[in-house]
């Protein structure tokens, strides 16, 4: 059964060992960070601060998804079930999507604020690196947009800065869900787009979110499917968006058509701080409804892992593996590692080849490339061992035939450190594909056998090794 909200995903953290709760006060001005940063670089557990300076009554919850013990516990899986296991639990799972199921109310609606109640300040949006350009009250959240001429409602993950008691700043990319939305629809007709930003979803919604579907699909279908149980949503109270009434805080507002507000910068996913203080959307908050004490979900990116380069990756990977698959490749795994920072996919294929890799590399860009590198790999290397990936792009990938380069302008990422400023502000993207397959022109004779325990050894006396393993010591 899936995990209502927070409070019980929490609990079953507890019983893992994969939650820290703190006691003692911590600040809200970068202490918090400085401990969620530390604690996700170590691989550690996910980080509860019961007791934030300046906001007795409020929590804070950071590194939610960042490691695949976390992610396992949410899908309801054993804590140590294998990365590759993980995978085909969720790809099984997106294939059947159950759509979400209104009701009345929920725990988000315990306290409504309208009016000249609405004030920002009253949560603990905190200061999450030293550089940022404010205090960040949308990092683990998704914002809910609708396009009423199809119908499509986008669960999307951004990041919103506060501007003041009741504005807050975004940064949805140019080739995001939201701002094709607006495109579509609203800035045609030059009016406000109902908005809201659902802060503190169930660890599955989240992901859903952070996810990115393919164009016209609604996330929340996803999100079922994740769960194997539609979400309950509810509508909002200024606006007819539906958001997961099991949320910690709900955020209502519109994103003006003709205003611009600053931005940033933040300390990104890859790593580095690369964004710019920049005019970005401005959005006004026109309602928040919450819990009794609320939890403010973070997430604080940085050098991986984090819940972003953890459990939104999986999404990624998977709608590649599906678009090579649509394209006829013999597609085994598509691996989106942690360390690659969004900016790395690994395939496997059952024959590659010179020629395959480079369709591989041209399926890859018809779309967004926020990756940056590729790598093909036949179907005898783990894809979820970096170490196998590693070692076949060193001794496999030939060093100038079997790399191929090309440039997708438009399509790149906003935050690639190695672009320069010029590049992310007009989106260009450059796609190295590295081809670390066997090339099929070669006979069986030609391909090096592979010095390791499960190729080079006869299974009678493989079996009779591990068999006494523990009995010689190890």
């Amino acid at each position: 059964m899936a995990f209502k909200d927070n409070r019980d995903f929490i609990a079953a953290l507890k019983q893992t060992g994969d939650v820290v709760s703190i006691s003692q006060e911590i600040d809200w001005d970068l202490e918090a960070g400085a401990i969620s940063r530390r604690a996700m670089e170590l691989y550690g557990p996910a980080v509860l601060f019961e007791n934030i300076k300046d906001y007795p009554g409020h929590r804070m919850f950071a590194g939610i998804l960042a490691t695949y013990r976390r992610v396992a516990i949410a899908l309801g899986l054993p804590p140590d079930t294998p990365i590759r296991d993980i995978y085909r639990v969720y790809e099984q799972r997106d294939e059947h999507p159950i759509p979400p199921v209104t009701v009345p109310t929920g725990p988000c609606k315990e306290n409504i604020l309208t009016g000249d109640k609405i004030d920002l300040y009253d949560f603990p949006a905190p200061m999450i690196h030293d550089g940022d350009g404010g205090r960040y009250i949308g990092t683990w959240c998704f914002s809910v947009s609708k396009n009423p001429e199809t119908g499509w409602v986008n669960w999307g993950t951004y990041r919103f800065m506060v501007l003041n008691k009741n504005t807050i700043s975004g940064m949805p990319s140019p080739g995001s869900h939201l701002a094709m939305i607006m495109k579509d629809y609203y800035l045609p007709r030059n009016q406000p787009m109902p908005w809201a930003l659902v802060i503190g979803p169930d660890p599955l919604s989240a992901t859903a979110g952070l996810a990115g579907y393919r164009i016209g699909e609604n996330e929340a279908d996803h999100a079922g499917a994740l769960r194997q149980e539609p979400v309950e949503v509810v509508k909002c109270e200024t606006n007819d968006l539906m958001v997961p009434a099991h949320a910690e805080i709900i955020i209502e507002g519109e994103i003006l058509p003709d205003t611009v507000a600053p931005e940033g910068p933040f300390g990104e996913y890859p790593g580095y701080r690369v964004s710019e203080f920049k005019p970005k959307v401005f959005c006004r908050v026109t309602a928040i409804t919450h819990r009794n004490s609320p939890i403010m979900t973070v997430e604080n990116p940085g050098i991986p892992p984090d819940g972003s380069s953890v459990g939104g990756s999986m999404g990624v990977a998977i709608a590649l593996k599906r678009r090579l698959q649509k394209h006829g490749f013999p597609v085994v795994d598509v691996y989106c590692p942690p360390e690659g920072a969004a900016h790395l996919v690994v395939v496997s294929v059952k024959k590659g080849g010179h020629e395959r890799a480079k369709a591989i590399h041209q399926a890859l860009l018809t779309r967004r490339a926020w990756y940056t590198k590729i790598i093909v790999v036949d179907d005898d290397i783990d894809v979820y061992n970096l170490g196998e990936v590693i070692h076949a792009w060193s001794v496999k990938c030939h060093s100038y035939q079997g790399i191929y380069l090309a440039e997708a302008h438009g399509k790149g990422g906003p935050a690639t450190p190695a672009h320069s400023n010029e590049e992310r502000a007009r989106q260009y993207g450059a796609v190295a594909c590295f081809d670390a397959t066997w090339p099929v022109e070669w006979p069986d004779e030609y391909i090096p056998v592979r010095s390791s325990f499960a190729d080079v050894y006869p299974e009678d006396l493989k079996a009779r090794v591990l068999k006494h393993w523990k009995e010689y010591g190890f």
